[in-house]
């Protein structure tokens, strides 16, 4: 395709909102659009881009020995009540009444649905360890989204679930995920430091 027909709407003045490089960057090469707060567009580049990323993460997942599944966006409460984290999440959590009156979730992040699964489908502690991964949408409803793309409302996220007959399996997965993390970030060029911390609400 001809440069000259392509959607590269690039800018040399970006929006007031644009607090920090990466997101001045994304809307100045014209890799993304705002269309209303913590919400956005990916723009061709800017989809090509991303694509290339979850391709990496996609292989290196796999030369992992994890399995990429998809789970619904859309969840029913009691999923999360039987946790308690609907309380946990509070507003930040986007719900909504189907035309039945059932309230449903939109998806911020999949713990409950992944452990419903491995509940009814592993049976035996010869299928374990089992790595589980997906790359999906994630919906929350943040109270003051902001750096664009990296705090929003609707994200895309990379999410794995590791299951082990005992400790010292899941310690192994810890350390081939460390590792996986690792190629992942040198493959997409970065620099990064690892630290610890607590994981909060994932």
């Amino acid at each position: 395709m001809r440069y000259s027909r392509m959607l590269i709407p690039t800018v040399k003045q970006v929006p007031a909102d644009a607090e920090i490089p990466s997101h001045k960057l994304m809307i100045r090469a014209g890799l993304c659009r705002r269309l209303a707060s913590g919400t956005y567009t990916y723009l061709p580049l800017g989809w090509r881009s991303l694509l290339k990323v979850i391709s990496i993460v996609r292989e290196e997942m796999n030369r992992a020995g994890a399995q990429e599944i998809l789970m619904p966006a859309v969840q029913p409460i009691e999923l999360w009540q039987k946790t308690g984290r609907d309380v946990e999440y509070g507003p930040t959590m986007a719900r909504f009444k189907d035309r039945h009156g059932r309230l449903n979730v939109l998806a911020p992040t999949a713990e409950e649905v992944v452990t419903s699964i491995a509940a009814s489908e592993i049976s035996s502690y010869k299928q374990l360890p089992m790595n589980i991964y997906q790359i999906s949408f994630k919906f929350r409803d943040e109270f003051r989204p902001r750096f664009g793309v990296l705090r929003s409302r609707e994200f895309i996220m990379k999410d794995s679930y590791s299951f082990g007959a005992d400790a010292e399996s899941l310690d192994e997965t810890y350390r081939i995920m460390y590792e996986t993390y690792c190629r992942i970030f040198r493959r997409c060029g970065l620099d990064f430091v690892i630290v610890e911390a607590e994981s909060g609400e994932m």
